[in-house]
């Protein structure tokens, strides 16, 4: 068993690293390409933009240990069977994002995750319909069969995608430490504290820890030096 210790909010946070795996959450071209469908629509990319570069740094240095990486994307099928029917809020949102375009059609650009952050070959990608990457995917089957304990979770967005998995991920007894450098929210931007910065809070204060790309990738380079001491 190999442990390190991430700096966290609201305290220290032991991992076994063959027990934890990374979350990449919608870090796909539709809603983090200027190209996208969220940018399409007028809704603020920057953000989202500006997660990528720590992002790319976390899974990186997470590959090279050796961690599990998992990417979720929203798509569906291509004639939206999928998708629910179109009178109920999910189907109300996703039309009036497009989606009867393509915008999210299974193995389209849309859903192509975004060039930085390109799955490796190892890695794991599952697609999901709703918020949520537990709702209705193999997410959890995965995770279990992996013995997965903890989840370090990036992604977009925060209080939505991100949000709504840690709070399903937490009802299963995963572990879910947020990187909040690696996470972004558009909505609420500009208000006097963000949709970004309460997710950050209820994360901190009940549904798992929050800590940032660098005191992860520390804690990693910490272990891989204690480990070359120890050879």
């Amino acid at each position: 068993m190999q442990t390190m210790e991430i700096q966290a909010i609201p305290a220290p946070v032991e991992i076994d690293l063959a027990r934890t795996a990374v979350l990449v959450i919608d870090m796909q071209n539709a809603f983090g390409s200027p190209d996208g469908m969220f940018a399409k629509a007028g809704i603020g990319i920057r953000g989202i933009q500006a997660a990528v570069a720590p992002t790319r740094a976390a899974v990186e240095a997470a590959r090279r240990a050796g961690m599990k990486i998992v990417y979720l994307k929203m798509g569906f099928m291509p004639d939206l069977s999928d998708l629910g029917a179109e009178d109920v809020p999910n189907g109300q949102l996703f039309l009036h994002l497009g989606v009867k375009d393509g915008v999210l059609t299974r193995d389209e650009w849309g859903t192509d995750i975004l060039d930085e952050l390109t799955p490796g070959d190892d890695d794991t990608v599952v697609y999901k319909t709703r918020f949520s990457g537990f709702y209705r995917t193999d997410l959890d089957d995965l995770l279990k069969a992996s013995g997965i304990k903890h989840l370090i979770v990036t992604g977009c967005t925060t209080s939505i995608c991100v949000e709504s998995t840690i709070r399903d991920a937490f009802f299963r007894d995963y572990h879910c430490v947020v990187l909040k450098d690696c996470t972004a929210e558009p909505m609420g931007a500009s208000l006097s504290r963000s949709n970004h910065e309460a997710t950050i809070l209820l994360v901190e204060r009940i549904f798992g820890s929050v800590s940032t790309s660098t005191a992860f990738i520390n804690a990693l380079h910490a272990t891989e030096a204690i480990a070359r001491r120890s050879a």
